[in-house]
Parts: C-alpha cells; structure tokens; sequence
C-alpha cells in the first residue's frame, strides 16, 4: 500500500465518480501532485458500497458514464451494479490514476490553517497537509435507519440494503422490508420469489414509470464500437428526454399530466387488484419525490406471498412489527430500505477558517456557490453541493460541470502564481437568494410531499431549480472576479 504523502498539492476525498473523474482532469491540466483518499477497500464509491440484489442505475448507461469515456459495450440500457464497478475500474486504469488513489483511508478531519495557509488533514493512516482539498463523497454514503419504538429488541436478522448481509439466507424466510425508495424497488422484487412471506412497509407510495429496460444486442454493441457518433447521438437523446423532467420540476407542475398518465396506465396494467393499486397510488404530484423507474416492482407486490401495509409501525417486537392500528406481524427478518442520510452529517469532518464544520452551516442552512465552493473554506471545493444536483438530469452531467470549474479555477490560481482561493461572501449570497427565488413554487416543495429534496423547515435542500444546460453554461468557466484570489 502506497505510503500518504507529508504534504500535498491537491487531495481529493472519495474515489466515486467525481473523484475519479477529478483526478483524471487534474493529471490531464498537470496537476500531477494529487492524492485521492478513499475509506473502502476498492473505488467505485456507491457503486463498491451497494451490493443488493438487483442493484443497478436509475440513468440510462450511455448516459451514466463519463463523456471522455464512452462505453460502446453496456450490456444492457441500464447498468448494473457490477458492470459500473467494472467500467469505473476499467477508465481509472486507462487514464493510469490507480497511482494516486489511497485505498483504506478514511478522512477523520480536514481543517483549514489560517496562519500556514493551507489544509491540514487526519486520516485512518496518518495526517498530511495539503494545499487545496476537494470534497468528491457524494451525497449517498450513510444509510439512514428510522428510529422505531423497540427496533434494537429485534432478534431476527436486520440489516440495511447499504450492508446487504449476502450470507443470510432469505430463502423461506418471513421478512419485513421497511421503505419503498429506489433501492427497496430493485430488491424487492429480486428477493419476493424466494421469501415465504414479504411485508412491505410503505409511508408513501412512489411513483413508478416504465423503465423499458432491455439486452443490448451484439449488433447494436458493434455499431457502437466503431460509429462514436452514434453513442453521441443516444447520449444526446438520453440527455433530452430526461432534461423535460424539469417541465414538471421548475417550470410548471400542469406538465405533470402527461407523465402520472403513463405512470398510471403503467399502475393500471400492473396490477389487476384494486384493493392494492389504490395503496400504491400516490398522493401528491409526480417529481415531488424522486420517481423510480421499474417494470419489476409493481407487479412483484401482486403476489400472494407479499402484503403492503400502509398503517404506520408502532413498536417492533422480538420477533414481530406491530403496527398503529394493532396488528401484529411475526417476521424472521428486517431489512431498511430506509435510503441515506443527508449531506449535511457527512460534512462535519471539513473545518473551515472559522472553526465551524460544515455541517455546522448545514444546520442553518445548505449554503454554497454553484454547489462548489462555500464562503468561510478556502482552497476547497465540493462536487455536488447545495443547488449542484439536478432533479432532471444525469448526476455524472452536473459533475463532469463541477469538474471542469474546479480544474479551471486551480489552473487558474496557478497562472496568478496565487495560494488562496474563496468564493466571495457577496457572492454567494446573492446566489443562495436566486435558488431560493428560483425555488419557492417547484414542485420539490408545492407538490404535496415530503423527501430528502427538502429542509426540515420546507426549503429546497439543494436541488439546482434550473435547466442542466444553463448550470453547465454557468460553471463552464471559473468566474474569478467572485473569489477572493490572494497572491
């Protein structure tokens, strides 16, 4: 294992997609002296950590990988797990960034130096200083358990879909799946056919569209290999079909009658009980919360073997859930598909020029600039920060933006020969009052709903509430005269 540095130019913490997408266009604009710190045993970031059954992308996979690294040989429209991992491994090898990824290293804290100006930082490893530190952990790297009455007497098996427990065998099992998120849609209908009985326990329903899922075909597979204009074309189609999700999501929530219409004709076509289409239903509008792509889900909760019960979970028992109304359900297994925690707690190990985390600020408010950079931490960057994701569009889109900002501005600050970097105090918030603007009548926070999409207070918790092309234009040059550049 490759020893850590005492000092570096740029450290780079998570070895996901950003950060491997980072390092690649770092070493490309010659900032060689870089060190990617990674607290997993391999990179891949979400994509090493989850390992459910039927864990796989959301994003169509042309769409779903990097623009410098197209992929003509997916072997399916949506990947799966393992073959992102694959492709990830695949591009840090041909782009020779293994050298520069530290595996098994866990940031314990980054604290800026405001009298040596610069970062220093504590690991699992050691501790190092470095220049510059990029944030690339992404927003789902913690599983989020619910907190219910009697949870920790449970004497079966539980475990999060995140910590898939794959030595447990499930097989004639009665198994209770708390949560109907992306992740609880993919699993649950891997595991249905094995469990003697599956209780699903829904607070409320998601919407699900067609995910038209299929094999891609060895001719298709050829042509891809040898015309990239046609990867640039289904790319490019890809791209537009799901940036009209924004019609919904910021322009106008009337556009959502078209989209619950397929939504609900694909509900009406999957299951024949009427009984449970109306418990899968949703009652708020579509884009409210996430909606979930999936052909497999609805007509895997049409079986006998499986119940959705809607009432809300009073206690859990030993070796049952009792739920308000007073039913009780024996089960031998849990599993919480009870999806991530915020950003916000992740961010407590980064401390900025005023002694406060992140996550202190995160309390307040999310706070950033174009979801990069945030007043009070110099020489820091972040991919998808506060208002730095899109709602309507390919994450790998909004960070290939970020990534090319944050190569500018430190090729910036070299050409200047400067040592520090901060965003404006102005500047951002004047940004923070645009989002908010912006945000006020999307349907993230008129639609009807509650989700991760929101603050505890009902605010926007950091979707970007524009067109992806538009934040691509914004951040496609780094804006100096908003930063405080010290020589």
């Amino acid at each position: 294992m490759a020893p850590l540095p005492e000092h570096t130019h740029v450290a780079v913490v998570g070895a996901g997609f950003a950060g491997l997408g980072l390092a690649i266009k770092l070493r490309e604009a010659g900032f060689t002296d870089l060190v990617v710190l990674e607290r997993a045993a391999d990179l891949g970031g979400t994509w090493q950590a989850n390992t459910y059954p039927g864990c796989a992308c959301d994003v169509p996979s042309q769409l779903y990988s990097y623009s410098f690294a197209p992929n003509p040989n997916w072997s399916r429209t949506y990947g799966e797990q393992r073959e992102i991992l694959s492709y990830l491994r695949r591009v840090a090898i041909e782009h020779d960034v293994l050298r520069n990824i530290r595996l098994n290293t866990d940031l314990e804290s980054a604290r800026w130096d405001e009298g040596a100006s610069l970062w220093r930082l504590r690991t699992s490893r050691g501790a190092f200083t470095a220049d510059f530190v990029v944030s690339a952990i992404g927003v789902f790297n913690e599983a989020k358990y619910p907190s219910l009455p009697g949870m920790e007497t449970f004497a079966g098996k539980a475990f999060h879909s995140l910590h898939w427990d794959h030595d447990y065998d499930l097989a004639g099992k009665r198994v209770a799946v708390i949560g109907t998120g992306a992740s609880a849609v993919q699993f649950i209908p891997q595991i249905q056919p094995a469990v003697a009985s599956l209780t699903v326990f829904q607070r409320s329903a998601p919407w699900i569209v067609p995910r038209l899922d299929r094999a891609t075909t060895p001719i298709e597979r050829l042509v891809l290999r040898n015309v990239p204009a046609a990867g640039k074309a289904i790319r490019g189609a890809w791209y537009s079909l799901i940036e009209g999700f924004g019609l919904v999501g910021f322009v106008d929530n009337r556009f959502r009658h078209p989209y619950e219409a397929v939504a609900r004709v694909h509900l009406r076509r999957q299951i024949a009980d009427p009984d449970l289409r109306r418990k899968v239903t949703p009652d708020y509008v579509i884009g409210c919360k996430r909606a979930i792509f999936s052909d497999a889900y609805l007509p895997a909760l049409d079986r006998p073997n499986v119940d959705v019960v809607t009432d809300s979970i009073a206690e859990v028992r030993p070796h049952s859930i009792v739920t308000r109304g007073g039913e009780e359900i024996e089960i031998d297994a849990i599993i919480y598909g009870t999806g991530f925690q915020s950003a916000g707690a992740a961010y407590e190990r980064f401390i900025g020029r005023d002694g406060l985390s992140i996550a202190d600020l995160y309390e307040k408010q999310p706070r950033s600039y174009l979801g990069t950079t945030i007043s009070g931490f110099p020489n820091f960057f972040f991919t998808l920060g506060p208002f730095g994701a899109a709602g309507n569009q390919s994450a790998i889109y909004m960070i290939e933006s970020q990534i090319g900002y944050i190569v500018d501005a430190l090729r910036t600050v070299r050409e200047r020969n400067a040592t520090r970097v901060e965003v404006r105090p102005a500047v951002q918030d004047a940004f923070i009052e645009e989002m908010e603007a912006r945000s006020t009548s999307t349907v993230w926070l008129t639609g009807g709903c509650t989700s991760y999409y929101q603050t505890p207070d009902g605010g926007n918790s950091g979707l970007y509430p524009n067109w992806s092309f538009e934040y691509r234009r914004r951040t496609s040059q780094f804006d100096a005269e908003n930063y405080e550049v010290t020589m």
